[in-house]
């Protein structure tokens, strides 16, 4: 019971902190309510953009290397010897969590702009755009196993005393016309804003450069466990957006 509580407060945890990413990559909207910390405002400015470009490039990098290194079969197999495997996916969506966290307070703005839609039509639709994507993440993670995805299901299963799920291969909904639409829903995020700064700009493009190393190390692991099925899958069914090779 205790790992299944545990388990229950790393996926609100992990819903807060996608909450607070959603307003910190919403600048406008963000400090339309007064909020003092988004992704073109903070409470410890850099003394040089030089400098803010620096660190904000260091935690690009560190919240790549958190999600990837723990994500890899080989760093679950090390943690089996501390963590019960029914608990490591919320032990990742813990560390997932402290590092939107870090990444949200330490970010430095470069407010710089590179583009902004002025039009409120426009900005309207830019921004259900951006809602868009919230909801394209949301929907494709209940298409696989929301719960079996964010930690809940496995310890559920060890509470009741349940085996595992077979392990198997399947494209429901929009697995069949797109391979990874989680990560079409957060370069959406990642790109729809009506006020594109520099900071927001560096933002985007790190962690859409993270999104591509995430595929190919996700599609070697998925083509070690899947062989030729995932192989054909691959080769028949876009990465990111349905209709283009990509």
């Amino acid at each position: 019971m205790a790992g299944l509580l545990f388990a229950l407060f790393a996926y609100l945890g992990f819903g807060l902190a996608a909450v607070a990413l959603a307003l910190f990559l919403a600048s406008p909207l963000s400090a339309g309510l007064g909020l003092p910390i988004h992704i073109d405002a903070s409470l410890w400015p850099a003394p040089s953009p030089w400098l803010a470009g620096v660190l904000d490039l260091g935690l690009i990098g560190l919240f790549g290397l958190q999600h990837s290194v723990m994500a890899r079969p080989a760093f679950k197999q090390w943690m089996t010897a501390t963590v019960p495997v029914h608990l490591q996916r919320a032990v990742y969506l813990v560390a997932s969590s402290v590092m939107v966290a870090v990444l949200i307070a330490l970010w430095q703005p470069l407010p710089a702009m590179v583009w902004q839609v002025q039009d409120g039509f426009n900005a309207m639709l830019v921004w259900m755009l951006y809602g868009s994507g919230w909801l394209l993440l949301v929907a494709a993670s209940f298409m696989i196993d929301h719960f079996e995805l964010f930690g809940l299901a496995q310890p559920f299963r060890h509470w009741r005393n349940l085996p595992p799920p077979r392990d198997e291969f399947r494209t429901s909904w929009l697995y069949r016309y797109m391979r990874h639409p989680i990560y079409t829903g957060w370069l959406v995020i990642f790109w729809a804003t009506p006020q594109m700064t520099a900071g927001h700009l560096l933002f985007a493009i790190g962690m859409s450069a993270y999104i591509v190393v995430g595929i190919l190390y996700e599609e070697r692991d998925l083509i070690a466990a899947f062989g030729d099925r995932y192989r054909d899958y691959r080769r028949r069914v876009p990465a990111l957006i349905p209709g283009l090779k990509i």
